[in-house]
Parts: structure tokens; C-alpha cells; sequence
């Protein structure tokens, strides 16, 4: 069962505020993910790899992407989106002050991952400790100066002077972020440039969006209830492992399905009738995923 919508009121009739591309890849039964598992035509897991340069892109599988570096966190169970338990976060290996109740989940608190969402969002418990954090390590290197209520800095030589950050998670996987993944350009200023720190403040849920999300495989095992990832390019050849109705593991090379090939170019043996993992490019970052 599939839906499609013809009319759309209040906020998402908002130029600001308009929506496109919603693909419902949630828990719930109704979802298209869940609901193709029941049928015996996918398996419950899912993954992607979103490309981070400018030109966006990636792959969505539906399937298990396999990797040998993927770390796994427990999802929170009886939960809507994909929560994680954040546990603590990191700058430079030194685990920040943070009370932990900041990453306690319930029914408006708790860190999910969200495609859905372009930055990242870091609940003000934590959100002011990091910033600091980051400020401190720099402040002999770079000026710090405020740009509409954002966190920026001018900097005259390379973004690797900052430090890195980890976001440690329940089952000990972290989440690292360099400098590039958390950092976004805006403009220059008579020749210096100006990066701002892309996590954003914000009251009750932490959000994990796009921003920290790219340039990694991240694998949505339903069935075992985690979610796992691994830093890799994501413009390179993934393998792929499904069930099959032979009962034996397949690997598809997603990456040899390039944005221009149609379906009667791709060999034949790259789809076999039992593979039922679906390769999916998705045309631009930012791509919504889940309901």
C-alpha cells in the first residue's frame, strides 16, 4: 500500500517551510520499509551513504551494506524515530562536562538520526559545552566573531586546526566528526574566510542530520534493533548482502550503477531474481528518508 498526497495544508504550504521528497522509511508498519519486509521482498534493514561534496548524492540500499569498520549502538526501543543513547561527547578526546540527563530519551528529549534534517542540533545542555569546547582549542589560532546567532570563525589558514569531536554512544561506538563534517563555509571577508560551526542550538530532542551524517555508511538493522556506521567514500563501490530465497548471502557492487545508467545497461548479473536488496541513487543530500 502506497500513498499519495493531493493537498497540503498549514506549515508545509510555506515557501520556508515546504517539504519534497519523502520516502516513509520509519518503524511503524505502514512504512514502505517495513512493509516490503513483510512480504518477504526485503530484508528489515537499510542503509545508505550520502556523498558530502557539493554535488550531493549517494546510494540507498535496501539491504545491509557490508563494511568491516561498522560500529553498532542499540536503538531505543518503543520509540518513533531512530533514538540512539548518546552517552557523552568529546573534543579532542577529552569527555566534556555535560549532565547526563541532557541525553536522557523520552517523550521530548533523546538523540535521533534524521536524513531528514540538512544540519545537526545539539539540545542547550550540550550544545553551549561543546561550543566553548571547540572556541577554547582555536582561540589562539583563529577570531571567533557571532554571525546571526551562529558560532564563526575567521580563519586565514587550513580548517585542520580544529579539533576533532565524538559523540559516544550505549554498546562504546562513537560517532567522530573532523573539522570538515561539523564546519560549513559561508563566505570571505577581504580575503578570510568565514566557517561556522554547523550544529545548531536548539530546546528538548538532539538531531542528527545530513551535516554529520555524510561520507559514511550508515546501516538500519530493524531486525537487531541498531544502527551502525562507518566513515567511508561514498562515491566508491559498496557491497551489498541480502537474503536470498536460496538461503545464502549475495553481494551486489552498488557502485557500478552510476547516475546515468538506465536499467537495460546495468549486466544482468549485477540483479539476480534472488537478490531482493533494491539500489537506489538518491539525487541530491538532503533527501528525506523517514516518516
Amino acid at each position: 500500500m502506497f500513498g499519495c498526497s493531493t493537498m497540503q495544508t498549514g506549515d508545509l504550504t510555506k515557501s520556508d517551510r515546504a517539504v519534497d521528497g519523502i520516502f516513509g522509511f520509519g518503524q511503524q508498519s505502514m512504512s514502505v520499509i517495513s512493509q516490503l519486509s513483510s512480504q518477504g521482498l526485503t530484508p528489515r534493514v537499510f542503509s545508505h551513504c550520502l556523498k558530502g561534496d557539493s554535488n550531493g548524492g549517494g546510494i540507498l540500499v535496501l539491504g545491509e551494506i557490508v563494511e568491516p569498520n561498522i560500529v553498532y549502538s542499540p536503538l531505543v526501543p518503543s520509540q518513533p524515530h531512530y533514538n540512539l543513547n548518546l552517552q557523552s561527547i568529546s573534543v579532542n578526546g577529552q569527555t566534556l562536562s555535560i549532565d547526563p540527563s541532557a541525553f536522557s530519551t523520552s517523550s521530548n528529549k533523546g538523540t535521533i538520526v534524521d536524513t531528514g534534517t540538512t544540519l545537526a542540533y545539539l539540545t542547550e545542555a550540550a550544545y553551549d559545552p561543546l561550543i566553548n569546547a571547540i572556541t577554547s582549542s582555536v582561540s589562539q589560532s583563529v577570531r571567533p566573531v557571532l554571525t546571526k546567532g551562529n558560532q564563526c570563525f575567521l580563519i586565514t589558514s587550513s580548517t585542520a586546526i580544529f579539533p576533532q569531536i565524538s559523540f559516544n554512544f550505549a554498546g562504546g561506538a562513537s560517532l567522530i566528526l573532523n573539522a570538515q563534517e561539523y564546519l560549513i563555509q559561508q563566505n570571505s571577508v577581504g580575503g578570510t574566510a568565514v566557517w561556522c560551526i554547523g550544529i545548531q542550538k536548539i530546546q528538548g530532542q538532539t538531531i542528527l542530520g545530513d551535516l554529520v551524517l555524510k561520507d559514511k555508511i550508515f546501516v538500519y538493522d530493524l531486525a537487531g534493533q541498531r544502527i551502525g556506521w562507518s566513515n567511508y567514500d561514498c562515491s566508491m563501490s559498496v557491497n551489498v548482502s541480502t537474503t536470498s530465497n536460496t538461503g545464502r548471502s549475495e553481494f551486489v557492487n552498488a557502485g557500478q550503477l552510476s547516475d546515468n545508467s538506465s536499467r537495460r545497461n546495468v549486466p544482468q548479473k549485477l540483479i539476480p531474481k534472488c537478490i531482493i536488496a533494491f539500489l537506489l541513487h538518491i539525487c541530491m543530500l538532503g533527501s528525506y528518508l523517514f516518516l
